[in-house]
């Protein structure tokens, strides 16, 4: 895919790491929380184009030997089975993928920290599991009254009791699966233990969104508070930056509001002339350059745009599903008016509804499919800006999904329409085996499709040349009239694309949108 860039990942690289250091260096150690996703930053990535999904472990890459890295997971959350919406994975199965992710990608995980234990069996086991991998594992007690009794809280029988985790380097990046997962806690237990074995340790924040220093309704700062409607972040400026030095900075709100608190916490810990003493504001806590990097900002904001309309069909979906509440849809229509941005100004959406239009107007033709009337279309680029919309819906062979993808990549390939690139008797024994295992359905999901091209391709170059087009739809955008099945999402998301829905009940020819969803 071919896209204008807006984000120099370079750049923003070489003044992020110096703004690292310079905090580093007022410190023995330092604890630096890491909020959003360190392996594959996909929101980043499609809000700031240019933005590497991997940049945060470039980053942690080129801080070399100066780091190691903690990973902190919540023991409630492993009971309540809290699930990453990105992979579809529970905290514990998440915080086991990121693991391997990073250790692949050349970085160790030092130790994982089970925060908020309460006794939990399940938490239990997963430690267990964790150790039997050789992973260092430690225990992080629930305390009671937090926030609500803080002498209690900041002394030994508070952050005192915790299991101290021995750390070697400078800086300790401590790390989650999600929002929720005890980070802030675990720094600052380690702050209180070492500073009573001797060990200046500091704290700092590295949050990607919001940005604090661009305007607070910069549509890269309402593409944050759309990623975050399910929780109720909202973006403010923050006021006691701007009273301590009168310069506007923006921050989220739960920082703002909790900040009272963590101050408190941290002039408990530390002397008056302590550089952690002299935090005046939540932004003060942070390290975030991300507007270093940005060097167009006309594509940053048009980007920004797009993502919150895939937000906004996002959590639609979810509602359907029965995984959101109405009162995200309500925030969502706030932030999509607030961004001046409307559902069906994304591109693909009306093709894809028109390919759904067209199954029924074939039907009543006497033409056509005679199912459910399911649509869907892909945005391509070729070696220029300019897009190519491709669209596919069902019939008793492919699903609309399965078209469709198959018809971006004879596109790509510059194979005619016309021109069969999957051998029919691939097809029919596909087919013939479904019927075997008395399947609902016969028509081919997106795996089986592809499955079928590959068998082809043993023998047709053209089915070889189609194959060879699927990373072209990397970063692509896609849209389907109809609730996609997991299978197929699955696939969707390994091919690399973009997908949103109009969350219509593949079951129904009725959508159970509200009827703002136009």
């Amino acid at each position: 895919m071919i896209r204008k860039i807006g984000f120099d990942t370079k750049k923003y690289l070489n003044a992020q790491i110096k703004k690292i250091l310079d905090r580093v260096s007022l410190f023995d150690k330092l604890y630096l929380e890491f909020g959003g996703k360190l392996c594959y930053d996909y929101h980043a990535s499609r809000v700031l184009p240019g933005f590497d999904v991997d940049t945060k472990v470039q980053m942690l890459r080129l801080l070399g030997n100066r780091i190691e890295i903690v990973q902190c997971v919540s023991a409630k959350d492993i009971e309540g089975r809290k699930i990453r919406r990105d992979f579809g994975l529970a905290y514990d199965d998440q915080t086991l993928k990121d693991i391997n992710d990073l250790r692949e990608m050349g970085l160790e995980v030092s130790a994982v920290v089970i925060n908020r234990f309460s006794n939990e069996l399940t938490a239990k086991k997963f430690k267990q599991k964790l150790q039997n991998r050789r992973m260092r594992v430690f225990i992080h007690y629930e305390i009671p009254s937090y926030l609500q009794d803080l002498d209690f809280v900041i002394s030994d029988k508070g952050y005192g009791k915790q299991e101290h985790v021995d750390t070697e380097k400078k800086i300790v990046v401590v790390t989650a699966p999600g929002p929720g997962s005890g980070k802030f806690s675990f720094c600052m237990a380690q702050i209180y233990n070492d500073r009573k074995r001797g060990v200046k340790s500091g704290f700092a924040k590295f949050e990607t969104f919001p940005v604090w220093n661009l305007i607070l309704n910069h549509p890269v700062n309402i593409a944050y508070e759309a990623a975050t409607a399910d929780i109720g972040d909202h973006n403010i400026v923050d006021p006691l930056h701007k009273e301590a030095y009168g310069i506007t900075a923006i921050n989220y709100s739960r920082d703002v509001e909790n900040f009272a608190i963590m101050k408190k916490i941290i002039d408990k810990i530390v002397d008056k002339d302590d550089p952690m003493a002299k935090i005046k504001s939540p932004t003060d806590m942070g390290v975030n350059m991300v507007k270093e990097g940005i060097i167009d900002d006309d594509v940053v904001r048009e980007a920004s745009k797009e993502e919150i309309v895939r937000r906004y069909f996002r959590y639609h979906r979810e509602f359907v599903e029965g995984n959101t509440l109405y009162e995200t849809l309500e925030r969502m229509e706030k932030i999509v008016e607030k961004a001046g941005v409307k559902p069906k100004d994304r591109s693909v959406v009306p093709p894809a509804r028109e390919a759904a239009e067209d199954a029924r107007r074939r039907k009543s033709e006497g033409k056509g499919y005679k199912g459910v009337f399911c649509g869907a279309a892909i945005e391509i680029f070729f070696d220029s800006d300019k897009a190519v919309i491709v669209t596919g819906k069902n019939s008793p062979i492919l699903y609309a999904e399965s078209a469709t993808i198959l018809n971006a990549i004879k596109t790509i390939a510059k194979i005619p329409d016309e021109i069969d690139v999957i051998s029919p008797a691939v097809i029919q024994s596909l087919i013939q085996l479904k019927n075997r295992m008395k399947l609902n359905s016969t028509s081919l999901d997106v795996k089986e499709t592809l499955n079928a091209l590959a068998a082809s391709a043993v023998t047709d170059e053209k089915a070889r040349k189609c194959i060879d087009a699927l990373d072209k739809l990397k970063g692509c955008e896609m849209h389907t009239t109809h609730l996609v099945n997991e299978g197929n999402e699955k696939t969707l998301s390994q091919i690399g694309l973009n997908l949103t829905t109009d969350a219509k009940l593949p079951f129904s020819n009725e959508t159970f949108s509200p009827n703002y969803l136009i």
